[in-house]
Parts: structure tokens; C-alpha cells; sequence
């Protein structure tokens, strides 16, 4: 069948084996530049939530930057008849081929990371996978979680905390500038948020592997996070996503107390940049507020996508020489050139002066685009999207 992209809202309902395999291939290739040579790079690598955004990237990088086995965890779904699988889904295949070819371990599970049954597989195949974790990469989004101790279903929201939240946002369908207004968040939406996307479950998981004694003496837990700019805060950082951030943030510091005392390293947060991922685009003000932020960047040299920030992560902040820099919050702050003070005056200025008409002059709306498309395997040059392509066929 010939594959084209079919878009709703924020979200693509069709993927491209072959766009997915190249993204791959090109990530690959660039980590392979960013070599890690310290002796404390990892042999063994969990990534929980590793079939887009800062996971894959993270995955890509522990393989070919620092040559780790890698196990990743994530719940995609498989191609069906004519009907596409999910990015996730290829993007993880092309990753297995690429590193297996590499002469790499790479094995998968695919399921619902929340649950205690996913819990169980993934420790059970990591026993067989030759040796304790060097390192956890916690990298889970998603708008919905079932507990798994109660069996309670709780669903996250975007909602502001307090107050009416007024600003512009960008209609990604439309290519429009319009205002968006959005009620507060209640306690019990702010409660399920921090449920979802708090800490609550990258500590359940840190205490399996614990019991099951599979984290190194020197291993280290990484979760990610954001903070943003001062445009975003009412919906994001002092938001309900916000709030849910600051649980996850806490979390580490009790993590870290029970790796101590089991011997087996350290937990931090890695705040990293914003970039056109899957999750973000559906935050109101975010897709807007990354356009400009994305021409800003370009113009000074400073961008980064997340094979790149990964990288850096890796290279220089956890195996670089001496330890790991952190803010007053103990956190990695991967975000630095994008809360450059200089960075953030140029927003400020640019946004009130953006509108419909001059969306493409003031912003890198084309680039967002361009970006979006290719999260799903489209839009790469070098890929013939005319060709028919079974959907279902390994790569």
C-alpha cells in the first residue's frame, strides 16, 4: 500500500516503516560521533518508555555512543492488515536491527509499563540479559494510568491551577494564531495528574529492580522533566503538568536514599529542552512558544533536537570528567541554552507581535512542521513515499 500521512489534531494516525528506519539510521549516525571514552559508561541499559522522544534518543545514545546492551520497555501497537503500526512501534524495530547489526543485545517489552505484570517480564528477561543495570532512564508518557495495587483509572489533564489561563496558542491544523482560554484544574483533576505523571511509578519501578537486585554499585536512575519559559508557566509549570513534575522532582531524592542504602548509585532529574515530540505537541501555547523558540535557536546555533540533548546528557554531564553538575534542585539541567536570559528576552518580545499573518516570518513554523512529519516517518527526502509498502512486513 502507498502510506500518507493522516493527521488529527496533534496526533498522526499512520507511520512509515521506512521514514521510521531512517530516523533511526540518522540518530544512530550521530551518536556514533559523540563517543563516550569514560570507564563509568554503561554496559547494561533499561530504558522505561523507549519508542519515542527523549527515550529513544536516550536508547540510541547508550547504544551507539557508549556500545550498551539495551532493554527498552513501551506499549505500541503493531501494524494490522492494511492498518499501519504505531511510530513507537516501528521506530523500536529499527532500533533492534540497527544495534543487533551493530553486534549489540537489544531486546523489548511490549506492554503497559504501569502494570505490575510488565514489571515482572521485564525483570525476568533481564536476568537473562547477562548482568546487573548500569543505568535507568525513566522516560514514560502518557494521559492515562491504571494502579496497579487498587486497579483505580486515573487520567491526566492540561489545565492551569488557580486561575483562568488567557494566551495565545497555535492551531497547528489551521496554521492559525488564536486565543485559548482554559478553566482550572479542580483538586481531584490536579490529584490524577500527579498520578500519571509524578514520581509515584518510576519509584514502584526503582523498587522492583531493587528487590530483584538488578542496578549496579555505580548505576545510575534518570528521569526527565521540564520547566519552560515564563510564557508557559500558568499551563505548564504551574499547571496540573507542573505540579506532576515537582511530585517527580521530590521522588528522586527518596530514590536516591534507597539506592544509597542498597548500594547500587543514584537517582536525578534531567530537565531538558522543549521539542516537537508526541506528548508536547498536544499542550496548548507549547507548539507556538517552540516555533519561536526553534528560530531563535537556529539563528544562534544552539539548536538541539533529542538525539543531540541525549548526547550531550551522556558525554558530558553524566560520564564527562569530574561529577555531574546540578542545579540548587539537584536536577540536571539540560535546558540551559534554552533559558538563556538572552534566549528568553527574544521570546518575550517576539510574542505579542505574532499573528496568523506573519506566522512564517516571525516563527520556524516550517521547521515544526517538518518535525511533526517526521515523528511518523514522513517527510524525509531521502525516503520515495510512492513506493508500495507492506505495513506489516519487518524492516
Amino acid at each position: 500500500m502507498i502510506i500518507k500521512p493522516r493527521i488529527k489534531g496533534f496526533v498522526c494516525i499512520t507511520s512509515h516503516p521506512v521514514g521510521c528506519l531512517e530516523n533511526i539510521r540518522e540518530q544512530a549516525t550521530y551518536a556514533k560521533t559523540q563517543l563516550v571514552t569514560d570507564d563509568r559508561k554503561p554496559k547494561r541499559v533499561l530504558v522505561i518508555g523507549s519508542s519515542t522522544g527523549y527515550g529513544l534518543s536516550s536508547r540510541i545514545s547508550a547504544a551507539f555512543s557508549c556500545g550498551a546492551d539495551t532493554l527498552g520497555v513501551y506499549f505500541e501497537r503493531p501494524a494490522a492488515g492494511e492498518r499501519t503500526a504505531s511510530a513507537g512501534h516501528y521506530n523500536s524495530e529499527a532500533f533492534c536491527k540497527l544495534a543487533r547489526e551493530s553486534g549489540l543485545k537489544a531486546e523489548d517489552v511490549n506492554g503497559d509499563a504501569f502494570s505490575n505484570e510488565i514489571k515482572e517480564e521485564v525483570i525476568a528477561k533481564a536476568k537473562e540479559f547477562g548482568g546487573t543495570f548500569d543505568l535507568v532512564i525513566y522516560s514514560l508518557a502518557s494521559p492515562r494510568r491504571t494502579d496497579p495495587v487498587d486497579g483505580t483509572n486515573y487520567r491526566a489533564c492540561l489545565k492551569p491551577i488557580g486561575a483562568i489561563y488567557k494566551n495565545k496558542t497555535l492551531d497547528t491544523d489551521r496554521k492559525e494564531v488564536k486565543e485559548v482560554t482554559i478553566d482550572p484544574a479542580n483538586e481531584d483533576e490536579i490529584f490524577q495528574t500527579e498520578k500519571v505523571m509524578g514520581g509515584e511509578d518510576w519509584e514502584a519501578w526503582t523498587d522492583a529492580l531493587l528487590d530483584a537486585g538488578l542496578l549496579s554499585a555505580d548505576c545510575l536512575n534518570i528521569a526527565y522533566s521540564y520547566i519552560g519559559p515564563q510564557v508557559t508557566q500558568p499551563i505548564y509549570r504551574n499547571g496540573t503538568i507542573g505540579r506532576a513534575k515537582l511530585h517527580l522532582e521530590n521522588t528522586a531524592a527518596r530514590i536516591t536514599e534507597k539506592m544509597k542504602n542498597a548500594g547500587s548509585g543514584k537517582a536525578y532529574v534531567s530537565v531538558n529542552k522543549a521539542l516537537v515530540t508526541q506528548a508536547s505537541s498536544a499542550i496548548p501555547v507549547v507548539p507556538l512558544y517552540v516555533s519561536i523558540l526553534y528560530k531563535i535557536m537556529q539563528e544562534l546555533g544552539t539548536h538541539e533536537g533529542c538525539i543531540e540533548q541525549t548526547c550531550r546528557l551522556f558525554k558530558d554531564r553524566l560520564y564527562g570528567e569530574g561529577q555531574t553538575q546540578v542545579d540548587q534542585e539537584n536536577r540536571i539541567r539540560l535546558d540551559d541554552w534554552e533559558m538563556e536570559p538572552s534566549v528568553q528576552q527574544k521570546i518575550i518580545d517576539i510574542w505579542p507581535t505574532v499573528n496568523t499573518e506573519n506566522l512564517y516570518e516571525k516563527t520556524s513554523f516550517e521547521l515544526y512542521q517538518k518535525e511533526f512529519h517526521k515523528l511518523f516517518g514522513f517527510g524525509r527526502e531521502d525516503v520515495d513515499y510512492e513506493l508500495d509498502v507492506d505495513p506489516s512486513a519487518p524492516l
